[in-house]
């Protein structure tokens, strides 16, 4: 199914995004500007995961 496919997408880019920010957290040359970008992008990520298990699982 194409939504499944879509959630697999997003779930893959908010891993990706969490060892980003884990990289970046353990590197004394990033900002905090661009750990806190990163975080919002993750956390973007995981409200539309969230929203569509929900739709899945509702339907």
């Amino acid at each position: 199914m194409a939504i499944e496919s879509h959630l697999e997408t997003l779930e893959r880019k908010h891993g990706a995004l969490e060892k980003e920010i884990s990289d970046a957290m353990l590197s004394p040359a990033t900002d905090d500007l661009k750990i806190s970008d990163l975080k919002r992008r993750k956390l973007v990520l995981k409200e539309q995961i969230e929203k569509i298990r929900t739709l899945v699982t509702h339907h």
